[in-house]
């Protein structure tokens, strides 16, 4: 299992920040290699990809959500992964996005792929087309305030 922790400031507020990272169909346009995001409901969504060159497609469960602090997610099914992004307000107009992730490779081209580092970089380079996506336009695509807490014992 690969862990990968990235983090940036972006130079807008904590909860316009917080506010597009719950627009998960936006994903595409600032994720590399992300073809689609579907919203199923409150906690489930549809992802489409392309990861060490093939199609990939799966499902997974938002675990927890928390306005303008984290959302944390597990894969169900496809690639074995699992997260929590954060959101730290530095002051009035600067927020730290911190994502973390457990990552299982799959095959020997994506634990080569992690072993050079292809996901770290990846991880961090989706980060900084966030906050330029965000910076450049100044103002969320939209926004979704609900909580989320999965039981325990699921």
């Amino acid at each position: 299992m690969a862990s990968i922790v990235e983090s940036i400031d972006v130079n807008v507020p904590l909860s316009t920040a917080y506010n597009q990272w719950t627009q998960f169909e936006e994903f595409p346009r600032f994720m590399d290699g992300v073809k689609s995001v579907t919203q199923l409901d409150d906690t489930h969504l549809r992802w489409a990809a392309e990861i060490a060159g093939k199609d990939e497609e799966w499902d997974a469960e938002i675990t927890e959500q928390k306005p303008d602090e984290r959302v944390a997610w597990k894969s169900i099914g496809g690639p074995t992964h699992a997260g929590v992004v954060t959101f730290h307000r530095l002051d009035d107009d600067t927020t730290r996005v911190t994502l973390q992730m457990d990552v299982e490779p799959d095959g020997i081209v994506e634990s080569v792929g992690t072993a050079l580092g292809f996901l770290e970089r990846r991880v961090k380079g989706d980060l900084e087309r966030f906050k330029e996506f965000i910076e450049g336009r100044g103002s969320e695509t939209g926004a979704w305030r609900g909580e989320v807490e999965v039981p325990s014992g699921r």
